[in-house]
């Protein structure tokens, strides 16, 4: 764990090399998926089967080893007990309300010149979904990509998921069940990916896929994003914690647990004024592993990426820092949360107050959790209704409007030299 404060000699320096240092680098892996790609792309069903079985452990020599039906995603939900269940429909229950709200209006109105105008949006077809299986296996993942998916208007929501082994997880059949997904592939990694964009034998190509994943799941995405559109590409989990010496330190350190303990290639930060205050959230991080199932990874991340850093001014320091760590979760743990908030730009999900733990954030708060890392956060944004849907735009030229707007239009088709374009227009004209 770093320890950096701003009022140091070399600050600048330690702290870009915070943001900007690599995490979690694994080997390339490009053309071993492209080679997988490839692969599932001339033989379909024989390519995802082959390796499926050798990177999953798992045989697709029947129906059933390929799929999981619906009724068999139903039992899942109903063999829950009571609380359980009752949890994973509040949390669907909130998702799809605050996903709701984000539905796009239609626009179509008629200008000065007496043109119509507007843009029209509509759901793709269809939506895979992907859901990591083993270490990863996450059914609040299914329900903030199916949710947001369903909310848009998608009409099949296909999901893939690896059962290594042979081992399927029950919770995520039961919220497959909650979010009405159509179809269960019992299939992972790259070959998956593959398998959702072109489609093999057993398995129709979708439009858009979404979802986490390892890094030839992530790789996957990127080489074919373009045959389907894709979310983003995901990678390790990031949390920075912006709080004052008047929060409970235990409370911070388990904070910074939450996301750590996802990955040991995770990033927690806590940016704070107070020397005392570090040194105390810093003794709790301790205290929180000697008791935490998860310890083995929570404290490789926060040996390896984690940081502390003492500034002299919250409100006149942290926000530059938190804009340029550009993280995917960001708490403010603070009297006034909203004077900091105004002044962040960059971040994928904040949260706001000393009672707002990141965590609510993950299950049941509403808001998508399939948030951009690795510094994205300048430039892109969560998972949303949208990334289901695109825009159509319309025009319709009346009779008496072509001559107010043609001639312009043709006098710059000419300039950039495309006669066949201003013809378009001047033949109507004459």
């Amino acid at each position: 764990m770093r320890l950096l404060r701003s009022r140091d000699g070399g600050f600048a320096a330690q702290f870009e090399a915070l943001a900007s240092g690599p995490r979690g680098d694994s080997p390339d892996v490009t053309d071993t998926v492209a080679a997988i790609l490839a692969d599932v792309r001339v033989r379909g069903d024989a390519a995802v089967a082959e390796h499926t079985a050798a990177h999953d452990g798992h045989r697709l020599a029947h129906d059933t080893d390929w799929c999981i039906s619906p009724a068999q995603c139903r039992q899942a939900y109903d063999a829950l007990s009571g609380d359980l269940r009752a949890a994973l429909t509040l949390a669907a229950d909130r998702i799809r309300a605050f996903h709701e709200g984000q539905l796009p209006a239609d626009r179509d109105y008629t200008d000065a010149a007496g043109i119509r105008l507007g843009a029209r949006w509509s759901a793709v077809d269809a939506a895979g979904l992907y859901v990591p299986g083993g270490r990863a296996a996450y059914p609040s993942s299914l329900l903030m990509n199916a949710l947001p998916a369903r909310v848009a208007g998608v009409e099949r929501l296909v999901v893939t998921t690896p059962t290594p082994g042979g081992q399927v997880n029950p919770l995520v059949l039961a919220a497959a069940h909650v979010a009405e997904v159509d179809e269960v592939w019992r299939i992972g990694g790259a070959q998956a990916i593959g398998a959702l964009a072109f489609g093999t034998g057993r398995i129709r190509p979708v439009d858009v896929i979404t979802g986490p994943g390892n890094a030839f799941v992530a790789e996957a995405k990127r080489q074919v994003f373009g045959v389907v559109g894709i979310d983003m590409i995901a990678g390790p989990s990031e949390i920075l914690v912006i709080a004052d010496a008047a929060n409970d330190p235990r409370w911070i350190a388990a904070d910074l647990l939450s996301q750590a303990e996802h990955d040991p290639s995770a990033q927690a930060v806590l940016i704070t004024d107070d020397d005392a205050f570090a040194e105390a959230v810093v003794e709790a991080v301790a205290d929180e592993l000697r008791g935490l199932a998860t310890a083995a990874v929570a404290s490789e991340s926060w040996s390896v990426n984690g940081a502390v850093v003492v500034v002299d001014d919250l409100l006149a320091e942290a926000p530059a820092l938190a804009n340029r760590l550009a993280a995917e979760h960001v708490e403010l743990a603070l009297d006034d949360p909203e004077a900091m908030f105004a002044r962040i730009r960059h971040a994928g999900s904040v949260f706001l107050g000393r009672h707002t733990p990141e965590a609510v954030g993950d299950y049941i708060a509403g808001p998508n959790h399939v948030l951009p890392t690795g510094r994205r956060a300048r430039f892109s944004s969560g998972l949303s209704v949208l990334d289901f849907m695109k825009r159509t735009s319309f025009i319709a030229v009346p009779e008496g409007g072509l001559p107010q707007i043609g001639p312009a239009a043709a006098a710059l088709a000419h300039a950039e030299g495309l006669p066949a374009h201003a013809r378009s227009i001047e033949v109507r004209l004459a």
